[in-house]
């Protein structure tokens, strides 16, 4: 007697195959002839804002006071690609649909205003009247974040004692207290703590200014409300202790600190993409090295302009940057999906292509196991290097979650040597072990990289002092550790259990990290619980399968703004197709496969996939650090999707 689970997977499974089918055949077709995946990830205004701000630095007015930069149509059309993305009440957003956002405004202001001077008189002046009104309505440049405000203070539009200070000598500090930072802030901060160490005044063109953006009366300096003993009060008055070192310091100390962090720098240069293989201190090591004094034509110099520039997208029309590159997320993630899928659905483009495809991406992916010691070794200095970083190559931070979407694809990727992918997913695993934090949970790059009081010193706001342990990865982590042969008997495997249902949030819901925002963090804590082989009947499991069907959509999608950070707690978006996969692959996790739920979410992947095979996603939902800036991974509206398909192919086909 068929049931009516039954005849509802039979209903669906035919056109969830053929959906299917077409997905993986077009996520074939952008594979790399190297072996790679590599989407276009985007983001907001602020790079090109700071692109146009690091012409100037590079490319002084001239004597006249006026400004030519050598890059002159590059400045143009970054400042056009700015435009475009004007909010209607005339501010910036740092996300799609997202609102206003002051510092986001502050920077494309000036960076609008700037490239003003290069564009046909008139052309800008119209929006921009409208980003000062909405700038002066948000409180002003004095609300801005203390690294915009670092930024314009290089050119002396932004009082120096109204900025924190950033001293080299926190490498001189004992007991290596720059590690306790994360790992992408140590890389900003050592870089900055040069510039800002040699107080620079670079010029400006004749007449700019930026003194229409301060708000009469407001108070140029750190805002402290807190009580008289507090951090947060003591790191302020701490700032202007150092302000007066700054000034009146021993200048032997500041000379053996700046040459230390120039080390630091120029090490970690080295087997990486520039500094930290992101935008902010790429940025950053160009202006250190130039401060430093080396020449524009120093192989090192020219090394790190190359390697900033690389990010840059231009088509001679349309100009903006990435923060960095995914290549190894999205091979990972990717060949983990065709895996999925080619399981659920034999039929998948041809055993004979997507072998070969899975094949020059497994070859890959072996060549970039990083071999050597990075600064997570600080903590585990006993421990054999391995793992995989985000980028192409960075090799002084492997990424836990890399490293464990990695493990996870690997059971699909056929080895060339199979002896070296062993010994190469046994390091791995070890790795992936010993970077267990001791709350029991997994985070980015570090581990128990926790101290709290980070979040009080006054160059904090960009809210990413810290790498925590997170719901998120700690649930990838499981899920690789059970793909890889362990169990819920082990004791890695037992504390992040443990962990996993102490982080549940009331509602049923987990917080994610990585990506917008619960329906991320609830996705991969169920999928690493149910890989422990949790009983989807106890009632932490019930609570979340509850949480996400009460916030579908009418159209049967799901969808969550970044707003959730600010709010944190969920906050409803419009339906996209990687948010909807997370929904579905967390319901399936949580042991509901065939709930109207589950039908209607799965109608609204089938009906809204395009012919090519993909789907269409305009609203970020990946997450660089929550309530500042946030990311467009342009391939996760089609692997997700791929992968929540194949997950319902693989149970319905179970249970027939």
């Amino acid at each position: 007697m068929t049931t009516v689970t039954q005849l509802v997977g039979n209903r669906l499974l035919a056109p969830s195959r053929q959906a299917i089918d077409r997905a993986a055949a077009k996520f074939l077709s952008l594979q790399h002839p190297d072996g790679y995946w590599c989407a276009l990830l985007t983001a907001d205004t602020t790079l090109e804002s700071d692109y146009i701000l690091l012409q100037l630095w590079l490319h002084a007015p001239e004597p006249d006071g006026s400004w030519n930069p050598q890059s002159r149509g590059k400045v143009v059309r970054a400042a056009q690609h700015i435009l475009r993305q004007q909010n209607a009440d005339g501010g910036f957003p740092i996300y799609t649909k997202g609102p206003s956002e002051i510092s986001a405004s502050v920077k494309a202001y000036f960076a609008l205003k700037l490239a003003a001077r290069l564009m046909p008189a008139g052309e800008i002046d119209a929006p921009l009247a409208r980003l000062l009104e909405r700038i002066l309505t948000l409180g002003g440049i004095q609300a801005a974040n203390s690294y915009t405000k670092v930024n314009l203070s290089l050119f002396d539009l932004y009082p120096r004692e109204g900025t924190p200070s950033i001293p080299p000598e926190i490498l001189l500090i004992p007991g290596k207290a720059l590690y306790q930072m994360s790992s992408w802030t140590r890389a900003i901060i050592v870089a900055l703590a040069i510039v800002h160490a040699h107080d620079p005044k670079r010029p400006v063109p004749a007449g700019f200014t930026l003194q229409e953006l301060f708000i009469p009366g407001k108070p140029v300096g750190f805002e402290n409300t807190d009580a008289w003993l507090s951090w947060r009060k003591t790191f302020v008055h701490s700032d202007r202790i150092l302000k007066l070192w700054e000034r009146y310091g021993f200048a032997r100390i500041r000379r053996d600190a700046i040459r230390k962090c120039e080390h630091w720098m120029l090490e970690r240069m080295k087997h990486s993409e520039g500094l930290g293989a992101i935008y902010p201190p790429m940025q950053y090591s160009i202006m250190a090295l130039d401060v430093l004094g080396y020449a524009k034509d120093h192989p090192v110099r020219v090394e790190a302009i190359r390697q900033f520039d690389s990010l840059m997208v231009d088509d001679g029309e349309k100009l903006f940057y990435q923060p960095c590159f995914s290549p190894v997320w999205d091979t990972a993630i990717g060949a983990f999906a065709l895996g999925e899928a080619r399981s659920a659905s034999p039929t998948a483009v041809g055993k004979t292509v997507a072998h070969t495809a899975m094949g020059r991406a497994a070859d890959w992916i072996q060549a970039r196991e990083i071999r050597r010691k990075g600064d997570w070794s600080v903590k585990r200095p006993d421990v054999e290097p391995s793992g995989w970083a985000f980028e192409f190559e960075n090799d002084w931070y492997p990424d836990i979650d890399d490293t464990a979407m990695v493990l996870l694809a690997m059971q699909y990727l056929p080895a060339t040597d199979r002896r070296a992918q062993e010994a190469t997913r046994m390091r791995a695993l070890d790795w992936l072990l010993a970077m267990q934090s001791k709350d029991g949970g997994w985070a980015a790059f570090d581990v128990d990289n926790n101290w709290e009081i980070l979040r009080h010193v006054p160059f904090a706001d960009h809210n990413a002092m810290l790498d925590p342990t997170c719901a998120d990865i700690t649930g990838r982590v499981l899920e690789a550790l059970a793909a890889n042969g362990l169990d819920r008997t082990h004791p890695a495997c037992r504390r992040a259990i443990d962990y996993l249902i102490a982080k549940q949030e009331a509602d049923g819901s987990w917080y994610g990290r990585w990506g917008v925002a619960y329906l991320y963090g609830t996705c991969f804590a169920l999928r690493g619980l149910r890989a422990m082989g949790e009983d989807d009947h106890e009632p932490h499991i019930q609570r979340a399968n509850e949480w996400i069907r009460a916030l579908q959509n009418a159209d049967g999608g799901w969808g969550e703004s970044c707003a959730s950070y600010d709010r944190d707690g969920y906050v409803a978006a419009e339906s996209t197709p990687s948010q909807t996969a997370w929904a579905l692959m967390g319901l399936m996790a949580g042991g509901d496969t065939y709930s109207s739920s589950v039908q209607n979410g799965l109608q609204y992947l089938l009906k809204t996939q395009q012919e090519d095979g993909n789907w269409l996603e305009e609203l970020a939902t990946g997450t660089g650090f929550p309530k500042v800036f946030y990311l467009n991974y342009h391939y996760y509206r089609l692997y997700f999707p791929l992968m929540a398909l194949a997950t319902f192919v693989k149970v319905a086909e179970a249970d027939r």
